[in-house]
């Protein structure tokens, strides 16, 4: 197809009709691009390992064509189809060999963002426009910012949606009838190195964006550091307001300095430190705003105070960091300090984000295993200091030795679980030896992490903490993150009935 045609691909009225699009894989997000496609009437070809019978029997019912098989190479019958664009999911790789057949084929190879970047205006606001974006990324905390910052443009009396990463595709909040003032977008590193791909004509201009930090993490998937620093960077491009970056976290100060903006655009920094003028921070336990009033040189706005963030749990200083960048993104948009204040009183963190499971003779369970690299999981540790540590996984690829040497030597002792508990170990024997390790491996009965319980107990005592942050993947040992979290409960519910325990300071609803 002649990339002239691709280019007039801007609006959902343009004419999609005819437009052979290969959609490779069939999660949420492949169903949500193949639901849009068919219904702007394109030849679709949807092409995946495996199929959820319920996507499997859509998809004939919508009008486009499915092909379920080994992609380890090329199929013929996506060579025969001939498509114009392929539109990936997230999960494939920039060296899968079907990403690497389409560039080498020159054709056109789209995500499923900024397919929605294309067809935003198919519901619209009330002066015609469509809804401003605002792009959340980072290593760690990007799901609880985007929350957080939906949740306070919402105080604020906007229409927003969170969507992207978190869970709801960015295909469904542009199609929702209802339409909004802001889409608020988690992305993933895989994602936005779709979007470091884009043509002109289907680059972002986001109103607002942040990448909360930086650290190791997808080195796999992306093939190295640098890669992957590069791809969270393109959540800088072109934005137009405001580009909020983490001042404890250089990498993204220099991605600012270095993106490509529309001009008028303001750096605005975030930490816990004191802020200077066009920044947001912590002055004697209060969060100010000294970014977006007239007289920032001299003064600043009173957001919420440490206190009332303790009384509703977000007083971690990680939580107070995405509190921080989420004020910062709804401020950009005119919200007003009152309804942050507002909304932060009645916000919750993500089950599995530092979820205090249980409290009992003594000993408090902590659930962060949304922890799922190092990064994270040393936040988890600073706000938990001296705890017995639930750690292991898959690491990705992700050397564990700087997160044992600087963070995991607090620990009292470390409890080691997953597949990679060799390397784990061997960190700790390097960088930490006077920690005490435990290995964790599951008997002939019961889950691993009922003996991960067993032993944990018996090095606490009376008194003491226990912290899930495994810094690695689940899904070596289960379905999700979630379920890793969901099972340490259900290993702690246990032994406290086995225990003919009473229930005091225990939280039935967590466990």
């Amino acid at each position: 197809m002649s990339t002239d045609r691709l280019a007039t691909l801007t609006s959902w009225h343009a004419d999609w009709s005819g437009l052979r699009v290969a959609v490779l894989g069939l999660s949420m997000t492949g169903f949500s691009v193949a639901d849009t496609l068919t219904e702007l009437d394109a030849d679709v070809l949807v092409l995946t390992e495996s199929a959820a019978e319920e996507y499997e029997q859509l998809l004939p019912v919508i009008g486009a064509r499915l092909e379920v098989g080994a992609l380890t190479e090329v199929p013929s019958a996506l060579i025969d189809f001939a498509p114009d664009v392929v539109v990936a999911s997230p999960g494939f790789s920039p060296s899968h060999p079907l990403i690497r057949w389409a560039q080498d084929s020159g054709i056109a190879v789209w995500g499923d963002v900024e397919l929605a970047w294309r067809v935003r205006d198919k519901v619209v606001r009330a002066d015609g426009t469509p809804a401003d974006w605002v792009l959340i990324t980072g290593t760690n905390g990007k799901t609880t910012t985007t929350q957080l910052t939906a949740t306070l443009l919402v105080e604020g009396g906007l229409r927003a949606a969170p969507c992207g990463n978190i869970g709801v595709p960015v295909l469904d909040a542009v199609r929702d009838p209802a339409g909004f003032d802001v889409l608020v977008v988690e992305l993933s590193s895989h994602q936005l190195w779709y979007l470091g791909q884009s043509q002109p004509e289907g680059e972002l201009f986001p109103y607002a964006a942040v990448c909360l930090n930086l650290a190791d993490d997808h080195l796999v998937w992306h093939g190295s550091a640098e890669a992957y620093r590069d791809a969270k960077a393109t959540v800088y491009r072109n934005t137009r307001v405001a580009c909020v970056y983490n001042k404890a976290d250089e990498a993204t100060r220099l991605m600012v300095e270095d993106a490509e903006v529309v001009e008028g655009a303001r750096a605005i920094g975030f930490d816990l430190g004191v802020p200077g003028p066009s920044d947001i921070g912590v002055v004697e336990g209060l969060l100010v705003d000294r970014a977006f009033l007239d007289d920032r040189a001299r003064s600043a706005l009173e957001l919420t105070t440490i206190a009332d963030l303790q009384a509703s749990g977000l007083a971690a200083p990680h939580i107070v960091q995405n509190i921080l960048a989420a004020s910062a993104l709804a401020r950009s948009l005119g919200v007003e300090p009152e309804a942050i204040h507002s909304a932060l009183q009645s916000f919750h963190l993500d089950a599995h984000r530092i979820q205090v499971i249980a409290q009992h003779a003594g000993i408090t369970w902590v659930d962060d295993s949304k922890a799922t690299n190092p990064h994270a999981a040393a936040s988890s540790l600073r706000a938990f200091p001296g705890a017995v540590w639930v750690v292991g996984g898959d690491l990705k690829g992700v050397d564990i030795s700087e997160l044992v040497a600087e963070v995991g030597a607090t620990a009292r002792a470390a409890v080691v679980i997953g597949v990679d508990r060799r390397a784990v170990m061997a960190a700790f024997q390097r960088h930490a030896p006077a920690v005490p390790v435990f290995e964790a491996v599951a008997g002939e009965t019961g889950h691993v992490m009922n003996r991960v319980v067993e032993i944990a107990t018996g090095i606490v005592g009376d008194e003491g903490t226990v912290l899930l942050a495994p810094a690695a993947a689940s899904f070596d040992q289960f379905s999700s993150y979630a379920d890793r979290g969901h099972r340490f409960a259900e290993a702690v519910k246990d032994w406290i009935e086995r225990g003919n325990a009473d229930d005091a300071g225990v939280s039935p609803s967590a466990l």
